[in-house]
């Protein structure tokens, strides 16, 4: 197992479930991985936190930049970070942001596939229609990604 770092600013940090519930109500974070010629890559993915097994997924094509990368190196970062709640008579915003270390695997099967794709699309929209119509027409050129956890992190800070 790896050793992780302690977070520098302690007083700031959230617990476990305060992390899940940012990871389970939000729907956008930045992948990090190593890319090519050693450069990091960050990109903006959508997410689903699966409660079942503690994972997070994310749908992708089946080729580019992030796939060669998670294929050299299946170490990665996720970051998400929510919207903030005002400070009361301030113009500064209260924000919880999560910081997940991981592997990340390709999912291979399609009944799986189907699932984290739908679950993502509900995240935005309940309409059984479009999402009908997204996976007939979009999940053959879909691979999707599963992010096993080995650490989690996060802190509450008040911007100023």
């Amino acid at each position: 197992m790896n050793e992780f770092r302690s977070m520098r600013r302690f007083k700031q940090q959230i617990t476990e479930e305060e992390c899940l519930a940012v990871l389970k109500a939000e729907k956008r974070g930045v992948l990090s991985l190593l890319g090519d010629d050693g450069y990091p890559y960050g990109v903006p993915l959508n997410h689903w936190f699966c409660e079942e097994d503690g994972r997070l997924y994310f749908h992708a094509a089946k080729e580019g930049h992030k796939l060669d990368a998670i294929k050299a190196c299946d170490k990665v970062c996720y970051t998400v970070v929510e919207k903030g709640a005002p400070v009361e008579d301030d113009w500064a915003l209260k924000v919880k942001s999560v910081v997940v270390f991981g592997r990340m695997s390709l999912v291979t099967d399609e009944e799986q596939a189907v699932k984290i794709c739908s679950a993502i699309c509900r995240k935005f929209t309940d309409d059984e229609d479009y999402l009908r119509r997204e996976l007939a027409s979009a999940l053959p050129r879909v691979q999707c990604l599963a992010l096993t956890p080995e650490h989690v992190t996060g802190k509450l800070v008040t911007e100023s």
